[in-house]
């Protein structure tokens, strides 16, 4: 599903909203005051690329956050989220500011790789049932492309009840730039493995965008947990599909 990326290649084949200047030269991105964002329809599926300036993703609106998970400021630790969307796939692409990595030891990992929210990373918690917001999945991207997904029911209790077995069939592609010390983690991720209902302009998912960054570890957030764990599906936002 996933294959192994490398230092600046990266590949693996396998209220109103504030405007905030993109960290990848898109149109204004937005800020996390609104609660939404927007997964804008492409018109076919496209083949990753990890590049915002391509002409798939150069256009798109996304959301910026430089906050942690209880809203306290993060200056410098910027990072932006668009999506795009078809009838099969949710697509999303990260751009992550970084101060320094910090990498899982040793080589690459193949294949999914558990425990990377201990390392640098990018992350999507989404979620389609508005009725049992407790049952969402999660999805996880290194710089080197190593990935995670998983599928959650958060108990009363605030434990997980995590399916650790289940596979979603979602591919990633990451790059990094050291020059400006930003790395990029694109998304596909297979319709079916998130909503039971078809895809069309106007559905609506809940989700979260998080990113771990350095060593001591900077905990990120699109919209703040207010607690450790991003484990929160009640503070999630929407992410709304626009025609």
């Amino acid at each position: 599903m996933v294959g192994a990326a490398g230092d600046g290649q990266g590949r693996n084949v396998h209220s109103q909203p504030e405007a905030r200047r993109p960290l990848a030269g898109s149109a204004k991105a937005l800020g996390p005051a609104s609660g939404e964002a927007i997964s804008y329809r492409a018109k076919a599926d496209f083949v990753l690329t990890a590049d915002p300036a391509s002409q798939k993703w150069l256009s798109v609106r996304g959301v910026m956050f430089e906050h942690g998970r209880y809203g306290e400021p993060a200056p410098g630790d910027a990072t932006e989220v668009r999506s795009r969307w078809t009838e099969n796939y949710l697509y999303f692409l990260f751009a992550c500011r970084y101060e320094d990595l910090n990498l899982k030891p040793g080589p690459p990992a193949k294949g999914e790789t558990y425990g990377l929210w201990n390392w640098d990373v990018a992350e999507v918690f989404i979620g389609s049932d508005f009725e049992n917001i407790n049952r969402y999945k999660e999805f996880e991207v290194s710089p080197r492309g190593e990935w995670v997904d998983l599928s959650i029911e958060l108990n009363s209790d605030g434990k997980n009840r995590t399916d650790w077995k289940w596979s979603s069939g979602f591919e990633n592609l990451t790059r990094i730039d050291k020059g400006r010390r930003i790395w990029y983690a694109e998304m596909r991720i297979p319709m079916t493995s998130i909503a039971d209902w078809k895809p069309e302009g106007g559905r609506t998912f809940r989700v979260n965008f998080c990113h771990v960054q350095g060593k001591p570890a900077k905990f990120l957030t699109w919209q703040p947990v207010n607690q450790d764990s991003f484990h929160k599906p009640e503070a999630f936002g929407k992410l709304v599909l626009a025609e």
